[in-house]
């Protein structure tokens, strides 16, 4: 049964919904739909803005319900193709743009957190935030050495509303794991799980400068994106300070357009990234909606909030290269045989079989521009095939999913002409040959030489303890064999005496009945 503290929340989310003129969701759930009446009796329902479009009463909605809730919009926002335009439009405000907290709160945090007062820490603070989004909010500063910097504040009791909304998640997947048939494969609890870990994760700012930091070394030098400068003196747990950059957000189109950006080449340089990220470094920006991204024109990504970030097991990078080179090379049996190895569908699945689903999948797509393809119908497909395969859901690889959506939908904006496989397959290739080709095995022998040298001096000592054991090892079988045979005798005599005593008894008995 659901718990009274999530029940009242269920209650407050349909509240929420009816206030902002969102009343033919609340119809279509039966239980809360006496919300809808008892609405007409709170000031609040009348005095709203009836007058808002229906993207903006959405995008209020979600703003009202919390970071969760905010994320999602988020997440939509990239999808302009699968959203009428009135409420694209109006979800992007959610990447950077969700209302503030005051000035008041956020100094007070700040001085809380590094335990000095702003003056101390900052020679200028601006009171007005640069960016405010769901977990946080942005300020601009001047450091005392002169560096100007964003000073990044968690919001006030994030976490509580996070918990509470994630225990609804959990009661939702609880349900949906006894009454939906399909449960059992899209594992929803344990999807939920890494949702919670990730959510939570992003509210430790220290871990998000680590992130920070690690996303630099990897990419340090680098033509194709810049990752700010962490200033670790002044970052604590709720408050993170790096470096400010410049640049045009990489959703306004039009300013690209004006600045003279070369579309083509940061589309390519956008698929580029996301694959280094996944199979040179396994280390990857899993938040990459475009209020977190900005171009340094004409073609140079800058990154920023590095709070949520994904990581795969060599096993899954593995079999995630191989299916995507397999699926370059249109050897759908590869990609249905690699799916079974890895154990994404069941053993007993019908190799050909399943071969001609992805077949039926992956034709339609294949070696046409982004503008081409119908995502929608797309998911449609992979979703039917999905079930009907009972293909389980991998809650580890959810991220990067959410990541591969995030760039297609960037890539559809900024060059609708892009040609995802023959911009992919190229370093596919490459990272296999430098991964598993003649020279990767023979780096791969140089890198383990120093261990093999230090251990060198102890190869006759460990070639005599193991044959020394296997000696002791034999002798203490031959042991065991003789004291086997030994209880096998015993109890070969004992089982004779016990033939013996019963024909003897039966005899005694016999002739004790026929000469009474």
């Amino acid at each position: 049964m659901i718990r009274p503290k999530l029940l009242l929340r269920l209650i407050h989310i349909n509240w929420v919904l009816v206030f902002h003129g969102l009343d033919e969701i609340v119809l279509k759930t039966h239980l809360f739909r006496p919300v809808r009446y008892l609405a007409v009796f709170s000031p609040h329902f009348w005095l709203r803005n009836s007058s808002d479009s229906r993207g903006a009463r959405i995008r209020r909605a979600l703003e009202d319900l919390g970071p969760i809730y905010v994320k999602f919009g988020q997440a939509l926002s990239t999808r302009r193709d699968l959203l009428p335009d009135d409420i694209a439009d109006e979800l992007v405000k959610l990447q950077d743009r969700v209302p503030p907290f005051s000035n008041e709160l956020a100094r007070s945090i700040i001085e809380k957190e590094l335990g000095m007062s702003i003056s101390d820490a900052f020679a200028e603070f601006d009171a007005e935030p640069l960016a405010s989004a769901s977990v946080a909010q942005v300020h601009t500063a001047v450091l005392h050495s002169g560096e100007s910097v964003v000073v990044k504040v968690l919001r006030p009791d994030i976490e509580g509303r996070i918990r509470s909304d994630i225990g609804l998640l959990y009661e939702l997947a609880r349900f949906a794991e006894r009454f939906w048939a399909d449960a059992r494969r899209l594992r929803p609890m344990d999807v939920v799980a890494e949702f919670e870990r990730t959510t939570l994760d992003e509210l430790d700012l220290v871990r998000e400068a680590a992130n920070a930091a690690k996303l630099r070394r990897n990419f340090e030098n680098s033509d194709v994106i810049y990752i700010p400068e962490i200033h670790w003196p002044l970052t604590r747990r709720k408050v993170l300070v790096m470096e400010r950059i410049h640049g045009i957000p990489v959703g306004n189109i039009d300013q690209l357009r004006e600045g003279g950006a070369d579309f083509k080449l940061l589309a390519e340089r956008g698929v580029e990234i996301f694959f280094t990220q996944v199979f040179r470094d396994n280390f990857f920006h899993a938040d990459m909606h475009p209020g977190n991204i900005f171009v340094d024109l004409p073609a140079k990504y800058i990154a920023v909030d590095f709070g949520i970030v994904g990581t795969l097991s060599l096993s899954d990078q593995h079999y995630l290269a191989e299916n995507f080179l397999a699926f370059f090379n249109r050897d759908y049996r590869k990609v249905a045989e690699m799916h079974v190895e890895s154990g994404w569908v069941s053993e007993s699945t019908r190799i050909e079989e399943f071969e001609s689903a992805i077949r039926s999948v992956c034709e339609p797509i294949f070696e046409k521009p982004l503008k081409d393809i119908s995502f929608g119908q797309l998911l449609l497909r992979l979703f039917q095939t999905a079930r009907r395969f009972d293909m389980h859901v991998q809650p580890q690889l959810v991220l990067l999913q959410k990541t591969l959506l995030n760039i297609e939908g960037l890539g559809r904006q900024l060059y609708p002409d892009l040609d995802l496989w023959q911009t992919a397959k190229p370093f596919l290739e490459k990272w296999f040959h430098e991964r598993i080709g003649p020279k990767a095995k023979i780096d791969k022998l140089i890198k383990q030489f120093p261990d093999f040298a230090e251990q060198f001096p102890e190869i006759p000592s460990l070639i005599y303890k193991a044959l020394d054991n296997a000696a002791h090892a034999k002798q203490h079988a031959e042991m065991q064999n003789r004291e086997l045979m030994l209880l096998r005798q015993q109890m070969d005599n004992n089982h004779r005496r016990t033939v013996w005593a019963m024909l003897v008894s039966a005899a005694v008995i016999s002739a004790a009945v026929l000469f009474q």
